[in-house]
């Protein structure tokens, strides 16, 4: 204002020049004096508050590092090992045959039929945190899931065997205890509450690199689609998450647990930048169960449902912006079948909660307790109507329709159609086959390199284009003996054999 208003009397009169030139300099010196430590007065406040958030990560790594264990999980392996005839590309090389000279010798030994036994000791390395004094650890099903012995080391303290409580792999995450008292245990936050763009910390163990504290932000919530677990809702964050990380805490800037630290999304088997969590409110719900009973008994409604789309929406007269699922079959005898529910209804409410999409409405359902009585709003010929079902028990999953057909379970892989998301986000984009959704550990699968995010797209030369024409595809092989799978990793397309036998 000063400046503006000096200008105008400079303007006005010619007598009054000497006195403006004055001022004017007057005011210039007087906003030099003080205007210029401003600079160095902004760039203090700058280091100060970054002094104060690096305060605040290293007291969120002094109080909750003491709380996270390394894990290691100890697994015997048994499987056949085929001589030399039986390998179309000559005999496979034994990773876990740690005898070189046995290796060099063994092309000239006897050419037999017969498989060779072998074992070797399967060892996983990952991390957990301790939620109680008295010795319960949360972790990843993954990790400890097929484990026959555990292993857990506290601080600076020799390895304990830990026993496993409890393990629900439809969540990925699995309950282990330690024979100790008075331990230092992290406090569960609301997970509900947490907010894209939040400061998070991750502390675990990377490549044996015990107690790696990184930071970064919430990047997403509500991340599914990935088929690691039936039941997925994950944090995605940039806080840098590596191999032997699965199982730590991902903390919030109180220090409180938000989530369990599961996966990442790389193209070099290293952090990219895209890591993902199990959000702790899913986690305590399983922890709570496995603690009391052992297991997780999850409340069920009895439908297939799929979500709607704006594409879906029309046909069934609905604006286009409508969210909810749509109930394509509903089970005999279930507690929908029970309510009163049918086919082409579109639930759009569970218990006053609007149905934003498929994935939230299953996780909700699930994290109910069976015997709970809901209210579900649904769409029928476009008009609302209300239900109360009361929920039974979700069956096991290979009891459940649209279960993994059995012939996939003897791979030791389970497959799934290519749908367009898939497509896009695995990068199969005009292509077709069936993509690898699950490897078990350990499987002739495992060892002859498949993994899940792969497209199998031949069987014995014949293109599959869906699972359907996988399965039968496979039952045609067995009675051959083997089947020669042309599959595609996403970045070059390469043939693997499998030897089946036909049970």
């Amino acid at each position: 204002m000063r400046i503006i208003s000096f200008r105008q009397e400079k303007t006005c009169s010619q007598s009054l020049g000497l006195l403006t030139e004055y001022r004017i300099i007057s005011a210039l010196l007087i906003f030099l004096l003080f205007i210029a430590p401003l600079p160095a007065l902004a760039e203090d406040a700058g280091i100060d508050a970054l002094r104060q958030v690096s305060k605040a990560f290293a007291t969120i790594a002094e109080k909750a590092s003491p709380a996270v264990v390394g894990i290691k999980a100890e697994k015997t392996i048994t499987y056949s090992q085929p001589t030399f005839r039986d390998w179309p590309f000559g005999e496979q090389f034994d990773p876990f045959d740690n005898d070189i000279f046995d290796r060099f010798f063994r092309w000239r030994s006897p050419r037999r039929r017969a498989p060779q036994q072998r074992k070797y000791q399967q060892t996983a390395q990952g991390s957990g945190f301790i939620v109680s004094d008295d010795g319960y650890i949360l972790t990843n099903n993954h990790l400890v899931g097929d484990a026959e012995k555990v292993l857990v080391k506290v601080g600076e303290d020799p390895e304990v065997e830990a026993e496993v409580i409890g393990k629900d792999a439809e969540s990925d995450v699995a309950v282990i205890k330690i024979d100790k008292k008075g331990l230092t245990h992290l406090e569960m936050a609301d997970s509900d509450e947490l907010e894209v763009g939040e400061w998070v910390v991750a502390i675990g163990n990377p490549f044996l690199l015990r107690q790696t504290v990184t930071a970064g932000i919430v990047s997403a919530k509500g991340r599914s689609g990935f088929s690691l677990a039936e039941f997925e809702d994950f944090i995605q964050t940039d806080a840098a998450i590596n191999p032997g990380n699965s199982g730590g805490p991902l903390l919030n800037l109180d220090g409180k647990v938000v989530g369990i630290n599961t996966f990442i999304i790389s193209q070099t088997g290293g952090y990219m930048g895209i890591g993902f969590a199990i959000p702790i409110n899913m986690a305590k719900f399983v922890y709570q169960r496995l603690v009391e009973k052992g297991e997780v008994e999850r409340g069920y409604l009895g439908i297939i449902y799929q979500e709607l789309t704006p594409e879906s929406a029309r046909p069934f007269g609905l604006d286009k912006d409508t969210k909810g699922v749509a109930v394509t079959q509903v089970i005999d005898d279930s507690a929908a079948d029970k309510a009163g529910l049918k086919r082409y209804d579109v639930i759009v409410e569970l218990d006053g909660q609007p149905v934003e999409n498929g994935n939230q409405f299953l996780n909700r359902v699930a994290m109910l307790k069976p015997g709970t009585k809901v209210k579900i709003v649904v769409l029928r010929d476009g008009k609302r109507k209300t239900f109360t079902a009361e929920l039974g028990t979700r069956p096991p999953q290979d009891q459940r329709p649209g279960a993994e057909p059995k012939i996939q379970q003897q791979l030791g892989f389970t497959v799934k159609n290519l749908t367009d998301e898939y497509a896009k986000r695995l990068g199969f984009e005009g292509l077709s086959g069936v993509v690898v959704t699950s490897v078990e550990a350990g499987s002739l699968a495992a060892k002859k390199g498949i993994t899940a995010g792969m497209l199998i797209m031949e069987v014995n030369r014949e293109p599959v284009k869906n699972s359907k024409d996988f399965d039968e595809a496979i039952e045609k092989a067995k009675k051959e003996g083997s089947a020669l799978l042309l599959v595609n990793d996403g970045s070059y397309t390469k043939v693997v054999v499998l030897k089946l036998v036909d049970e």
